[in-house]
């Protein structure tokens, strides 16, 4: 690790959050406005997109969205993948810190993998069926 051994420890971390905002804006533009009509709350969903109306851009460009999302996610898992055994630094409160935000971040990137696969269902696949 560089001088700077606790930032080294926190990037992974970091991109797992990008990820997490990437995929959230799936479920934006589509999980949500499906689940809300599929639950009978139309009238919900048109307060929602009477209050938030770049709602309906995010869902008219969907598939920029997706594809944008879809990469992030797969930056953030060659990132995942390249630091899974990467050495962290020998004092044990940094060492401890550098273990806890691997393991966050990998969760945080998982729960991210499922939002976006959620939002590609409800998108493309739902819509089919």
């Amino acid at each position: 690790m560089s001088g700077n051994s606790l930032h080294d420890a926190k990037t992974p971390f970091f991109s797992s959050l990008l990820t997490l905002f990437a995929s959230s804006s799936t479920l934006i533009c589509c999980a949500i406005p499906a689940l809300l009509v599929s639950l009978g709350a139309g009238a919900a969903l048109a307060s929602l997109v009477a209050v938030f109306p770049q709602i309906v851009w995010v869902s008219e460009n969907k598939e920029i969205i997706f594809l944008m999302s879809t990469l992030l996610m797969v930056i953030g898992g060659i990132l995942q993948w390249r630091n899974r055994y990467a050495p962290c630094p020998i004092d044990l409160k940094l060492r401890q810190a550098c273990l806890r935000t691997r393991k966050v971040s990998l969760g945080i990137y998982l729960i991210s993998l499922v939002l976006l696969i959620i939002g590609g269902w409800f998108a493309f696949i739902q819509p089919l069926l």
